[in-house]
């Protein structure tokens, strides 16, 4: 069983950042408190309308307590902190709650040490690197057994900024971006104003968010911590069924000729792993590999295309000019590039 650390969620995670997570409507009584309505589901009482109140600068992250006795007495406790809030809303156990708040914000591991969330080491955090040339370090993902699978997230993040003008600078229309769940992510936690990009496994289940800097801070990329993106392809989930699929090397990428009109998965990377290459065999008969227009990304096209042509019906190659990319690419110009291949037109 992983120990978490109580103590470094409580410093991290805060009561009010909690109660916007939940959205509960609480009014100001106070420069650090708040009352209303009893947001709990142990709370029946009719005649309790604001028994509910929340003193932010109370303890460790804040405090809270209900007054109203059949809360009470449901519950064996006026209140508590952050850990017992989340607790009595999901009525699950204390510790079941310090992992969904480190999930939900990202806190770092235990015995890590303490910083606010969002400003994690890179030791906290699998980091990546800019996606020109290089997409994600190729340290997550090595030595993956066939046993290791990505845990699907429990939770989602909310009020994704879609229309946000960094979507817009990377040639995005605002629909690709709402289509892909992609855009500026406001709230707190590690992702805090990145470019989040969610990550589905190939049942649809979301298994990881990475987020992308926008303002030239390091690490360009994040992920969850022991994410395994050689277990995935990005976007499998939406395009299978399709004959043919276009592969590429990143989010950008993928996102950019899906935006042509064509079908397409993205490695995460310049490298195909084992689990990868089944993936693309199980769901597709036609193979269109487009990776970077350099010697790096000609190399890999080619040893990729090589061995998908022993357990793929049809392999083909797209090699760009040298030092363009798919995502630097128009629609017009990914068109011209591939609409000569006839599984596509």
């Amino acid at each position: 069983m992983d120990w978490v650390s109580f103590d470094e969620i409580k410093k991290t995670v805060s009561l009010q950042m909690v109660l916007d997570h939940y959205r509960i409507p609480l009014r100001r009584i106070g420069p650090d408190t708040l009352r209303g309505k009893c947001p709990l589901p142990t709370h029946n009482s009719k005649t309790s309308a604001e028994s509910f109140t929340a003193t932010l600068s109370k303890g460790v992250g804040g405090a809270w307590a209900c007054q109203s006795q059949s809360c009470i007495k449901s519950r064996g406790r006026v209140g508590g902190n952050v850990l017992d809030f989340v607790a009595a809303m999901e009525n699950c156990s204390v510790r079941d709650a310090a992992i969904k708040l480190q999930m939900l914000f990202l806190v770092p591991a235990a015995g890590a040490a303490h910083r606010p969330a969002g400003k994690e080491p890179h030791a906290d955090i699998s980091a990546g690197k800019e996606p020109e040339p290089t997409l994600v370090s190729k340290k997550i993902g090595d030595e993956v057994r066939e046993s290791d699978s990505n845990k699907p997230l429990s939770f989602t993040l909310q009020k994704i900024d879609h229309a946000h003008r960094y979507v817009n600078g990377r040639g995005l229309t605002d629909g690709i971006a709402r289509t892909f769940g992609v855009g500026v992510f406001p709230g707190n936690g590690s992702m805090q104003g990145r470019f989040v990009i969610p990550i589905q496994n190939a049942n649809g289940e979301l298994v990881a968010y990475a987020g992308r800097s926008i303002d030239g801070t390091e690490p360009r990329y994040k992920f969850p911590t022991g994410f395994h993106k050689s277990l995935e392809l990005f976007n499998l989930h939406y395009v299978k069924g399709e004959l043919s699929v276009v592969l590429v090397e990143g989010f950008f990428d993928c996102m950019k000729v899906t935006q042509a009109g064509f079908p397409s998965v993205a490695l995460m990377g310049s490298t195909m792993s084992k689990k990868q290459e089944e993936l693309l065999a199980e769901h597709f008969g036609h193979l269109i590999v487009m990776l970077d227009g350099d010697e790096a990304g000609r190399v890999a096209a080619q040893g990729i295309a090589d061995r998908l042509r022993q357990i793929i019906y049809q392999v083909d190659v797209v090699d760009l000019p040298d030092g363009v990319q798919p995502d630097q690419l128009s629609k017009d110009e990914l068109r011209k590039l591939l609409d000569f291949i006839p599984a596509l037109q």
